[in-house]
């Protein structure tokens, strides 16, 4: 085997649990207790329990049937949440006591259970978060005593569904901007409450967004902050006579220009009778080129201005552009402007060629390329659309569509029972994409001669690992007649140990979010264009070795009843 997850050293007897505790920290929402979970994972808890079944060690998969937005790929997310949920699972004496009123059948014996259990004995095998994975892919492996891992179903579901659902919209919505573009994630105030806002902007730079405008999210994750100021500060303004002070130092700071004001307007003239702005532009709303002057006055190394309160092309782009030129008087760099509304690709294109005409006007190098923002309820479709119409957009800023994740409402996350006491087990299904796949699993991916990955494969616990050059027969785990060999050209495993309980295996490593992030944007380099295309992508190939093969369908045939015929 080739890839190895690296690891942070390994104690005994529960040692290594308790410096994990220690490290990993609290989860990011307190809400995220050990309550946090559905009522019948406490009844089932209770009567595993009562038959004397809790301490079972039981496995269970957690994973996902379909790709969401009508994809053919997905971004893990929340692994460390649920890292950190189960460092710190432990029921306090208000939650035991809650749980009494509410499970007054149950004996008191049960409560002293919950009082006594944590996630000791658990063990978390995963991959790495950032990753791109496919269905029926365990996303995470979760081994331990069966009630203890029942109460943990609903938590991780949660924590891992919403995550990698708006990580997968936001690499989405990277891949279709390209490289070169600036995203920014404006959905805060859309969010669905302050926690979703948070995970939101968390998960979205995660998925390749650039920074955010949720200042809390800035300060919990280092996320970049981004933002300039909204219509109405534009039109809180009545006339240039609101600006009281209208002094601005040089950047280099060896003199002061003591009415920046007329400054302004002596460019908003110059632009206005320009020859090659003749006719171009006539008079400008002057409440807005108070407004600009006085932001620009506030912020001289960062000016960005919202030019769409009124009229872009007749009132916004000039006075822009009057305020810009005042501040380059002074030293400063203007940083662009940001259009809210209209046409988007036609504005940034006239936008475009106003900054080209200046620069050449004026002889002001580096004016042409003045950035341009765009918002207004954009999304992947409409950020494609204006690909193909072709625009000047150098950055957009996203929101609801992105945050809400409009177009699908969840990722479909389940966890499953697959092993206990090491008897392997299966869940059924008429729909047989429903059919989970039995026993404890190793996963691979096997990566072709071009380097890209060709097939993810499910193997049993107790088979040898593949290897690069040694061909191997993948199955589909259902259907007999799709099946291929593959040699594979390098061989990477999937699964890694994020919490050993206090077990003495190695434990990898929980990244920070800009390695994450980064880890993100090369998986998805690694994948074949055709997989990630938007319309009609390639479906990617998800296997079974042969021997996995034939006992799923030794134990479907085994626990199926015989129907008879009357």
């Amino acid at each position: 085997m080739e890839a190895t997850a690296p690891s942070v050293g390994a104690g005994a007897n529960g040692s290594l649990a308790a410096a994990a505790r220690a490290q990993v920290g609290p989860p990011t929402n307190p809400m995220a207790t050990a309550l946090l979970t559905d009522q019948y994972q406490f009844s089932m808890a209770y009567a595993y329990w009562k038959a004397g079944k809790h301490a079972d060690h039981a496995v269970f998969d957690l994973y996902f049937r379909k790709n969401p937005f009508g994809g053919e790929f997905t971004v893990f997310a929340g692994l460390e949440e649920c890292i950190k949920f189960i460092a710190n699972f432990k029921f306090t004496e208000d939650e035991i006591s809650f749980l009494q009123s509410v499970m007054p059948m149950c004996e008191d014996s049960f409560f002293d259970y919950l009082r006594g259990i944590d996630c000791s004995d658990v063990e978390v095998y995963s991959i790495p978060e950032g990753s791109v994975v496919f269905p029926k892919v365990p996303l995470m492996r979760v081994e331990g005593p069966v009630a203890v891992v029942q109460l943990l179903e609903t938590p991780f579901v949660n924590l891992i569904n919403y995550a990698s659902l708006v990580t997968t919209n936001a690499a989405r919505h990277r891949h279709v901007a390209g490289k070169s573009k600036v995203l920014m994630e404006f959905g805060l105030r859309r969010a669905q409450g302050p926690d979703g806002a948070i995970s939101a902007s968390k998960y979205c730079f995660m998925g390749g967004f650039d920074a955010t405008s949720n200042v809390l999210a800035g300060h919990l994750f280092g996320i970049p902050l981004r933002g300039t100021h909204s219509h109405a500060y534009v039109s809180s303004y009545m006339s240039l006579d609101e600006i009281p002070d209208r002094t601005l130092r040089n950047k280099d700071g060896s003199k002061i220009c003591k009415d920046f004001v007329s400054l302004v307007k002596e460019w908003l003239c110059k632009i206005q009778v320009a020859d090659s702005l003749r006719n171009v532009f006539g008079d400008t709303n002057q409440s807005e080129l108070a407004a600009f002057a006085s932001y620009a006055l506030a912020f001289p190394s960062s000016f960005l201005a919202l030019v769409d309160t009124y009229d872009v092309m007749r009132s916004g782009i000039p006075n822009f552009c009057a305020v810009a030129l005042a501040l380059h008087d002074l030293g400063y760099k203007a940083s662009g402007i940001r259009l809210d509304s209209g046409d988007l690709a036609y504005l940034s294109i006239e936008t475009r060629k106003v900054f080209h005409a200046i620069e050449k006007e004026f002889n002001i190098p580096g004016f042409g390329k003045m950035i341009i923002t765009a918002s207004n309820d954009l999304n992947e479709e409409t950020i494609d659309a204006l690909n193909k119409q072709g625009h000047e957009v150098d950055a957009f800023g996203i929101g609801t569509y992105l945050v809400t994740c409009y177009s699908q409402a969840a990722l479909g996350c389940v966890f499953k029972l697959v092993e206990i006491n090491s008897r392997p087990r299966i869940k059924l299904s008429e729909d047989v994409a429903k059919v989970s796949i039995p026993c404890k699993k190793r996963c691979f991916r096997l990566y072709g001669k071009e380097g890209y990955p060709l097939v993810d494969i499910m193997i049993r616990e107790s088979e040898p690992s593949p290897k690069a050059g040694e061909r191997i027969l993948c199955r589909h785990p259902f259907l007999e007649s799709k099946r291929a060999y593959v040699v594979p050209q390098h061989v990477e495993e999937l699964l890694h140990c994020y919490w050993p309980g206090s077990s003495d295996k190695p434990r990898a490593e929980l990244p920070p979010l800009e390695k994450i992030r980064s880890r993100c944007m090369q998986q998805l380099e690694k994948l074949r264009p055709d997989h990630i295309r938007r319309l009609n992508p390639t479906p990617y190939k998800v296997s079974v070795s042969a021997k996995l093969y034939e006992f799923i369908h030794y134990l479907w045939l085994n626990e199926a009843p015989v129907g008879e015929l009357q």
